[in-house]
């Protein structure tokens, strides 16, 4: 390929990176220290805690709905807020997350936006986190799988977590069923008969997520065995040990029903002994290992919108590289990579300004000034 056309002389090597000043009138950036951002972090997790106990015991009619025999996942739960309030807390204390977790919220909640594309924001929420489609571009076997583990921990998360906390109750309106009730906070949402197609599913959906979980976890597990290229970069601890949780989770619930229903309840309770342990272990895990990408998904669709939002400007917003002149990304975009990197000190913000071709060229030429020094 042709080198594109350059109105000007192409620069060998960018200038010197320029010390970092601050804007006049305003401060240069400081650094929090670590003990500043564990403090900061176990405050905000101790705070997210105390408010799911004080939702349970609410939301339970002061724990009058409360099942104590899921007293053990109420606990997890609590542990699991206040993991994730910790490390979302020190995630977005990092200069870079933190500048996206800003802009997205400004983004979100900006009338011009709004007015300039009303739709964006549902479009992005079902688009980026509901079908994701942007896996499709790696691979449709690897888009269907996330799919199914997706919309399975979704269902099972939306049924298991208001159960655990007292929120929803199944009662029998007539003492002896087949008829029931379901109870949102005390208030009656739906009755139904536990022999129609309405009560098996409401009976099951959790059979339902099991099989979709295992399905898409087992694919990505065989993928891992199989697939050199996930093998040669994956961890056990981190790559591993979420696909096993997730299937023995899914297998063990799918063994109780089968245990009530065919064996008559033989083996049930090891089985949900087993079942506790694992969805315990699962959830106490999710802060520290690959499961909290889930918790830090959404707030790259922040960053998605603010990217959108920015491109549908006139086209004098969008700056070219300053080598080949070729388009790069909106003038506000660009300026945030900036000011990410001044606050990280990198001392070489102006790079944001170059296209990734021109980036890896510039290094090549100076390395190869740098091997012709050494010769001399």
């Amino acid at each position: 390929m042709t080198e594109p056309p350059q109105t000007a002389e192409p620069t060998p090597n960018p200038a010197p990176p320029r010390p970092s000043r601050p804007a006049p009138g305003g401060r240069r950036h400081r650094a929090r220290t670590p003990a500043a951002v564990r403090r900061r972090a176990a405050l905000a997790g101790a705070a997210v805690s105390a408010l799911l106990i004080l939702a349970i015991v609410l939301g339970s009619r002061l724990l009058r709905d409360f099942d104590s025999a899921l007293l053990p996942y109420a606990v997890a739960t609590v542990f699991l807020a206040f993991g994730v309030a910790h490390r979302y807390t020190v995630w977005i204390s990092a200069p870079g997350a933190r500048r996206l977790f800003r802009q997205g919220w400004r983004s979100f909640f900006s009338a011009a936006n709004f007015r300039k594309a009303p739709t964006a924001l549902p479009k992005m929420i079902a688009t980026y986190l509901g079908f994701q489609k942007f896996l499709g571009a790696r691979s449709h076997a690897r888009w269907a799988a996330h799919q199914l583990i997706f919309w399975g921990c979704l269902l099972a998360a939306a049924i298991t977590f208001p159960l655990t906390w007292g929120w929803f109750t199944f009662t029998s309106s007539t003492g002896s069923g087949p008829g029931y009730e379901m109870r949102i906070w005390g208030f009656k949402i739906i009755g139904f008969d536990a022999l129609n197609a309405v009560g098996w599913l409401m009976f099951h959906g959790l059979d339902i997520a099991a099989v979709l979980v295992i399905a898409g976890a087992s694919y990505f597990l065989w993928r891992r065995m199989k697939d050199r290229g996930a093998i040669t970069g994956q961890r056990f601890a981190y790559d591993l040990v979420p696909l096993l949780a997730l299937i023995v989770i899914s297998v063990t619930g799918l063994l109780l029903t089968f245990s009530s229903i065919f064996l008559h309840g033989g083996g049930y309770e090891f089985l949900a002994v087993l079942h506790m342990v694992s969805v315990v272990f699962t959830l106490i895990y999710i802060p520290f290992g690959k499961f909290f990408h889930i918790v830090q998904r959404p707030a790259a669709v922040g960053m998605q919108l603010f990217k959108y939002t920015s491109r549908r400007k006139d086209e004098d917003e969008i700056l070219t590289c300053r080598r080949c002149h070729e388009p790069i990304d909106t003038a506000p975009y660009v300026e945030n990579l900036q000011g990410t990197m001044r606050d990280l000190d990198l001392g070489f913000d102006q790079w944001a300004e170059y296209c990734p071709r021109c980036k890896r060229v510039l290094r090549g030429t100076a390395y190869l000034d740098h091997v012709k020094k050494g010769f001399k």
